[in-house]
């Protein structure tokens, strides 16, 4: 029967039609505190919503103050994990919610965030093995944030890196991976390929223009990636329904982005 669910609530964060998502991660409350764009937590969840969004990830705190009383739904991550940049090791991620509670307050997913890597690299994963079974044994759909972060890591970009990083969240239970993308559509194949779970970018650092975002989207999905879980590229532009209606365009109707950008 977990299996049912699994397959029930994955639908409600991946377009059934596509096979692909698009997520707006809005956890950055905890690490970073009120920045711009998430100040106002039911404005951004309405705008991206409007912008055709599958999904919204965060922390338990999201539904309360960002839950959507109206117009299309949209699917619902709750963030198992947590550090702040106030602390002596934000790479370290602690589990600060548990799947039961998730599942409590309507989750139709839930997140784990794992630097591989870091000093405390153990702990997380052994926090990973655990959740992915609690998952199992509830139907929950787990995506796992894992990213190339310590002292042997010399780029969090390099493939060799990534790739490691992704298949190790396949191989520990998640049933979809974020991470970096690799800058080209050669290398990131490598990550998909590697990895026999769905894999979705992660957004990165704040993007010069709306055109290079739009450009590594369309990329990841050439090299077989499963779309996308952007966060501050998307929540502190100028336009967010647009953006992510943009986003859209390419990652569910298989635009390119110069077609996009000339409409």
């Amino acid at each position: 029967m977990s299996e049912i669910g699994k397959s029930v609530r994955m639908e409600r964060i991946f377009n059934r039609n596509t096979g692909k998502t698009i997520i707006i991660p809005m956890d950055h409350g905890v690490g970073a505190g009120p920045i711009k764009g998430i100040i106002d937590l039911p404005t951004t969840v309405n705008k991206v919503a409007e912008g055709g969004a599958n999904a919204v990830l965060g922390h338990m705190g999201l539904p309360r103050y960002g839950h959507r009383g109206y117009g299309r739904d949209i699917g619902l991550i709750i963030h198992l994990s947590a550090s702040t940049s106030l602390g002596p090791d934000p790479n370290h991620k602690v589990l600060v919610t548990t799947v039961e509670e998730a599942i409590k307050i309507g989750a139709d997913a839930v997140s784990v965030h794992i630097n591989v890597g870091a000093d405390d690299e153990a702990q997380m994963l052994k926090d990973l093995g655990f959740v992915a079974r609690e998952c199992d044994d509830w139907g929950m759909p787990l995506i796992a944030m894992m990213y190339p972060r310590g002292p042997k890591v010399t780029s969090e970009h390099d493939v060799k890196f990534v790739k490691h990083a992704a298949r190790i969240g396949a191989e520990l239970g998640a049933d979809i991976v974020k991470t970096n993308y690799t800058g080209t559509i050669e290398t990131f194949r490598e990550v998909v390929e590697g990895c026999p779970v769905p894999v979705v970018i992660a957004g990165g650092p704040q993007m010069d223009t709306e055109t290079q975002l739009l450009q590594m989207v369309y990329d990841s999905l050439q090299a077989g990636g499963s779309g996308v879980a952007i966060g501050r590229n998307v929540f502190q532009s100028e336009d967010p329904v647009k953006l992510v209606s943009n986003i859209s365009k390419i990652v569910h109707d298989g635009m390119t982005v110069e077609e996009v950008l000339g409409e």
